[in-house]
């Protein structure tokens, strides 16, 4: 099978260039062979008029072509410094390292973007849209000529998501060529000069983003009219099921059939929250209910025992185990429940796959094949099958639809109406504003780890929720 199919793009210098599809149209494919990861059978790269010959990740990078991807490629156990060192230092293995001089370099490419990271702190303890700060300044490191950025924004919330246009800005006045992949149709408007649309492997539309609406872009991608990418249907709204009083401060209530949204700021608290009502970081004070009941949640098998049920932010790392089968992805939460005597019931395993994978219309070669060869979106739906498995009272989704195209995106949301609809209490956390404001029946701003205001669907405005973000509304707080 080919994943590209003729693909021509070009890319003018000083020029911003969106490239959008849904997973699986080639994005990554032609990413991977602008960048020498992948040699194409036909065709040719041309860079300022110079045909591109014997394409490696290492050449890519010496003629100034250089890639930051969606899931961060950061070292973990080295400080930030020693991984951007990694990049753009120069000199053989012998030379010797001037310690002061790499943190300073550090800092200083990590002020350019405006980050306020500290250069030896480890790179492992950074948060997902601190460390994809991290990769831009290694990229912007380097002498580049031609930025590719893979989904920059996913990560990043309005404040951030600012800083970098910003850059973005500063980089197309010196000349530099910007290859820009997102899913958020919406910006591209005002950071692009041009949209080309792929589908299937093919090129099928190449627009001036001034003159391109989202919607027409949508049905290009799609083939066909989406009708909504926020689906949010009006459910009944039953007793509280969740209540939380004084964890780290914080207290809210979700009702059944209710989708409590949680905006905030990158560094707001609202992960942190969220692995604290799981029993990842176990709370110090305060008291958690689930259906008036009292529970104690230390630890995540506290958590799934109280019915509570946790979809985390990066799910390559910590939503599904890619070398894992799906079926084994599926019921990784209640071997307890399918195993007797230490022997898993292999029957009840794929029985349940193959029901979960047909009620959330998980597009896959069978319950068999690897999580990790999913694309995004499906990924993201073994993901939420997991925790759905062990029958929760409540969903804790942290940045649900982070990263995948909008018909993936609109199915996740399908998904959430029809969880809500059976009563499930859903607390989604979200950087993107539109889809706070488009699935949310409340929404909770949060701020150093408080709640400063819940706003009422039917009040809330992108404009005073991001008052609220920074510290500048005045609404106040209500269960």
């Amino acid at each position: 099978m080919r994943a590209l199919k003729g693909v021509s793009f070009d890319l003018q210098a000083g020029e911003v260039h969106a490239l959008v599809g849904e997973n699986g149209a080639g994005k990554s494919t032609l990413i991977k062979i602008l960048t020498g990861a992948v040699e194409p059978d036909l065709g040719s790269i041309f860079l300022a008029g110079e045909r591109v010959a014997g394409n490696s990740p290492h050449h890519s990078r010496a003629l100034g072509i250089a890639a930051v991807y969606q899931q961060p490629a950061i070292f973990p156990h080295l400080t930030v410094a020693e991984n951007l060192a990694l990049v753009n230092e120069t000199g053989g293995l012998a030379r010797r390292v001037r310690w002061a001089d790499r943190v300073r370099t550090a800092r200083e490419l990590l002020a350019t973007i405006g980050a306020e990271i500290d250069p030896e702190r480890e790179a492992g303890t950074l948060s997902m849209p601190e460390q994809q700060l991290v990769e831009i300044a290694k990229a912007l490191g380097a002498n580049v000529r031609v930025l590719i950025l893979d989904e920059p924004t996913a990560s990043l919330t309005e404040v951030e998501t600012e800083r970098l246009f910003g850059i973005v800005g500063r980089l197309r006045a010196q000349g530099t060529g910007i290859i820009y992949i997102s899913h958020r149709l919406e910006e591209l408007g005002r950071i692009a000069d041009r949209i080309t649309v792929l589908r299937d492997g093919e090129s099928v539309a190449t627009r001036q983003a001034s003159e391109t609406t989202p919607q027409q872009l949508i049905s290009l991608m799609a083939g066909r009219e989406l009708a909504a990418v926020f689906p949010k249907r009006v459910v009944p709204i039953g007793d509280v099921v969740f209540s939380v009083k004084g964890v780290g401060g914080v207290s809210f209530q979700v009702r059944a059939g209710e989708i409590l949204g949680v905006a905030g700021l990158v560094g707001a608290g609202r992960t942190e929250l969220a692995e604290t009502l799981f029993g990842i970081t176990p709370a110090a004070s305060g008291t958690v209910q689930v259906n008036g009941k009292t529970v104690v949640v230390r630890s995540p098998e506290d958590a799934i025992r109280a019915g509570i049920a946790y979809v985390p932010e990066d799910r390559r790392r910590h939503g599904i185990v890619g070398d894992l089968p799906l079926r084994a992805n599926t019921t990784l939460a209640i071997l307890d429940r399918i195993s007797a005597n230490t022997l898993l019931d292999q029957q009840a395993e794929r029985a349940l796959a193959t029901d979960w994978v047909l009620r959330l219309g998980v597009k896959t070669d069978g319950i068999d094949a690897p999580a990790n060869s999913l694309s995004g979106g499906n990924q993201q739906k073994v993901a939420i099958s997991r925790w759905l498995v062990t029958e929760p009272k409540v969903l804790i989704l942290d940045e649900p639809t982070q990263g995948i195209d909008v018909g993936a995106k609109a199915e996740c949301h399908r998904i959430m109406c029809d969880l809500a609809e059976k009563g499930l209490a859903i607390v989604m956390i979200s950087s993107e504003l539109s889809e706070i404001l488009g699935m949310s029946d409340r929404i909770a701003v949060m701020r150093a780890g408080a709640i400063v205001g819940v706003v009422e669907r039917s009040a809330a405005t992108g404009e005073g929720l991001l008052a609220l973000a920074l510290g500048h509304g005045a609404l106040g707080q209500s269960e």
